[in-house]
Formats: C-alpha cells, structure tokens, sequence
C-alpha cells in the first residue's frame, strides 16, 4: 500500500512553465519575460526540477542547464527565430506556429511520460494568450495517452492583450485558469471565468542594502545645487496606461508653482514617447537626452553628471539593475501611476529598496495609501502634485513609508509566493485525486522492475509519439 504525505514537494513534482518570453535578451520585452526567468529560478532553487520552455536566441544551446541541473532552459523554434532576428516577437505568427504543433508532443514524451513511470507529479503553468493554445492541445494529447488525470495544469494571465484571441470554454475546460491580482480577477469575470489569484514576486536580491554613497550622489546630481529640488523617476514602456502625460503635467505644473522638478525617464521604443517628450517640450519643460553604450554604474553617474542641467533627462541606454535600485532609493517617488496595471511589478521593486511608489489603484494589491505607498485614484496630475507637496512637508512620513513599503516587498518574495501557489496545487491535486507520493514511495518505485504492462504502454506511446512528431514536421 503506497504511503501518502499528501504534500507536494520537490521529490514528487516537477514542474513545465509555457511562455514566449524568457530569461535571453532576444527573448525579453516586458515584464512576462522577468517574471517566467525568477519564477523558474526560484522553484529551480527550492529544489523542483523546472522546464522553462520559451522561444529563445537562435544562436544560444536549445538546451541549457542551471542550478546544478533542476532549471532546464528549452529555447523553442529557434529554426523559425533565425529568420527573425528582432526578438521574440518578430514573426510571431510563424513561431506561434510552430510552438503550438511540437510542444505538446515533447511535454508528453520527454517529461510527462518518464515522470508518470516515476510516480511524480507534473504541473505545467502557461502565460499568457501565446499558451492558450498549446494547454489545450496538451491536455488533449495527455488525455489521449492516458495520463491527463495525473498532470496539473493551470493557465496565468498577466495582461488583457489578444483575448479575443481564446477560447474561453475550451481554456477553462481543460485548465485551472490563474491571474496575479484581484483587479484580473474581477476583469476576468467579465469573460464568465473565475480564476485563481496566484500574485507576481521579487526575487530576494532586491531586498539587498543599495549602497548609501551611490544614493547621496545621485540625488546630488539630481538636486542640481538645490537642496529642495524634487527627484522623480519613470521607467516603463511609452504606453498611454502608464499614464506618462499625467506624469509629465504634474512635473510641469510643480515647476510652474515654485518647486523645481528633475525627472529621470526611462521608456521604450513605442510610439507614444513622442507624445509624451511634445507635451514636456510644449509646457516649458528642458529634455536633455542622455545616451550611453552599456554602461556600468559608474559610467551612468557620470553621464548623466555630464550631461548638464535639464528638468526631464531622458536615459536612452539600457540600465543596469544596480543603478535602477539605487535611483528608487534616492528618488522622491518613482511614478508608477498606471491607469491600467495587472500587477505592479515595478512599484514592488521600487518599495523593495526602500524608495517611495506613486502607484494607480488597479492591480497594486500590496499598496495601502500613505502606509506603504502612494496610491493615485484619478488621473488628475493635481493629485501627484498634492500627494508629493505634503511629502515634501513631512519628512518624517517619508521615513515611514520607506520602512513599510520594504516589509511590505518581503511578503512577495518568490519563495513566498512559490508557498502560496504550492497550497492552491495541493487543493487542485485534491480535486483531481492525485496521489501524492511521499519521498519513501518514490525510492520504492526506482529501485522496482517495470512491470510488462507500464513497460509495453510506454513502448506504444513513444512509437505513436514519435510518428506523430515526424508528421508535424
């Protein structure tokens, strides 16, 4: 009789996360890339063997190992990718494609199967629109074979991007469809679903120590001789969500009252950045743009140094995650007022060290209004003007917010989040009649003979898996 613990653990699960982004940076344009890479890592180090299997650098290995083994990168139709040489999105169709006829044959053979045999569980977890397709045909390719009642799957949705694109009834028949906040929640009602609220995490280095010189010299430069000179800072993509106008009407009509403003913007290639650089050019705003070559943190200080006095200083080059933690740091706020924002994940990032977040009020669960962040509700600038007068009025509120936002960033670390999205799978696991398999049950079926039956199932289905993978393609 098989001794149960009715855990999950890293001896008796693995898990397959789906996603077309990943840790490369040909496979990285947002926020879905950062979250699948430290996902990954973070179950890889808890001990769970982890597949990320992701359309990655066509020149990289299609297999890569990290973490002494349990995190195993799969760069997917890299064949196609080598057409497109301007990252994961560049010819989309082709690869989606392609990803959603050979994946589900590979999940079946390469993991699937050998973990059954094994007596482990697999969770496969999909993001986003691009794997709405792939987890149902997976599911179907399981069932097909036998061993769909013994995987969990679920399905997270990070965004609203492309949903006319699935099909809900079918998604939601065949997956436990997931999302990162109560705010997705209640939009995916919209679609007569009801997902899980599984949130996003940080990993722990963003709880580091920023180092206290680097942050005095920034909010030097940025003080530009005027200890009263309020430093901000935006980073994100030049989206009309990330209500960047909003933002840059407050700067202006700060100015306009008497409190000069620096601003360090951050944005993308999108074209909505030059919207946003007319309006600040339009209110009387000086942009001093500022371009660097992959710079250090030392290198950025410098430039930006050299780059004399401006009110908006628009960084064009790629930041490195140092300077990005030390800018929260030293910053007045760091303006993640989005209208529309599944998560946040930025403003986590910026209370992890210790900087003070102008959030909206739509996915920012964590975020409790002048407890541990500021909390915009309108898209009136007034209201970022306000909020960072009073600030600036009582310094010893600053300090506060500080300390609480940074207890508030522990509680969404990885290994946490990772803790509760291991309870909701011991609930589906429950629903699904999975046995879960304790460490002394799995020892006992390695060192067990396969029996004729499991042996002969397993022949036949590589043999029908494998014809079926050469006539995909």
């Amino acid at each position: 009789m098989m001794k149960l613990d009715g855990a999950i653990s890293p001896e008796n699960t693995l898990f397959v996360l789906l996603c077309f982004e990943g840790p490369d940076v040909y496979s990285t344009a947002g926020g879905l890339g950062t979250r699948v890479s430290e996902l990954s890592e973070a179950l890889a180090t808890q001990g769970y063997t982890t597949h990320l299997i992701y359309i990655g650098d066509p020149y990289k290995p299609s297999i890569e190992h990290r973490i002494d083994g349990r995190l195993i990168l799969k760069r997917w139709s890299q064949w196609v990718s080598r057409y497109y040489p301007n990252g994961v999105y560049d010819g989309e169709e082709q690869k989606l494609y392609d990803y959603n006829e050979s994946v589900p044959y590979h999940i079946f053979s390469e993991i699937v199967r050998p973990a059954v045999t094994e007596g482990k569980t697999v969770v496969i977890l999909g993001e986003d629109w691009h794997t709405a397709e792939v987890m149902c045909r997976t599911s179907d390719l399981l069932h097909w074979f036998g061993v769909r009642q013994k995987v969990l799957m679920l399905w997270n949705l990070n965004s609203l991007m492309s949903l006319n694109r699935i099909d809900w009834g079918r998604l939601n028949f065949v997956t436990t469809l997931c999302t990162v906040s109560k705010y997705m929640k209640h939009k995916m009602w919209e679609l007569n679903v009801n997902p899980l609220v599984i949130p996003n995490g940080i990993p722990a280095r963003h709880l580091n120590p920023v180092d206290p010189e680097i942050v005095q010299r920034l909010r030097h430069i940025a003080r530009q001789g005027n200890p009263k000179r309020l430093f901000l800072f935006k980073i994100g993509r030049f989206d009309p969500d990330k209500r960047w106008i909003m933002a840059i009407e407050a700067v202006a009509r700060l100015k306009e009252s008497g409190h000069p403003v620096t601003l360090f913007v951050r944005g993308g290639i999108e074209p909505h950045g030059a919207d946003v650089f007319r309006h600040a050019y339009q209110r009387g705003l000086h942009i001093q743009d500022v371009v660097a070559q992959r710079p250090t943190l030392q290198q950025c200080l410098d430039t930006i140094e050299q780059a004399g006095p401006a009110d908006v200083y628009n960084l064009r080059f790629f930041l490195p995650e140092e300077f990005v933690r030390a800018t929260y740091a030293a910053a007045d706020a760091t303006l993640a007022n989005s209208g529309h924002e599944p998560f946040g994940l930025v403003a986590l990032e910026v209370m992890a060290a210790q900087g003070i977040a102008v959030t909206g009020s739509t996915g920012e669960d964590y975020a409790i209004p002048f407890q541990n962040a500021i909390v915009t509700e309108s898209d009136d600038p007034d209201e970022i003007v306000g909020y960072l007068l009073y600030l600036q009025r009582h310094p010893e509120h600053q300090e506060k917010l500080r300390v609480a936002s940074q207890y508030t960033a522990r509680q969404f670390l990885w290994d946490r989040v990772i803790e509760n999205m291991v309870s909701k799978l011991e609930f589906l696991a429950r629903k699904q009649n999975i046995v879960l398999t304790s460490a002394d049950t799995l020892d006992a079926i390695a060192d067990a003979p396969v029996s004729a039956a499991v042996a002969n199932e397993v022949g036949t289905v590589a043999k029908d898996s494998d014809s079926k993978q050469s006539s995909a393609v």
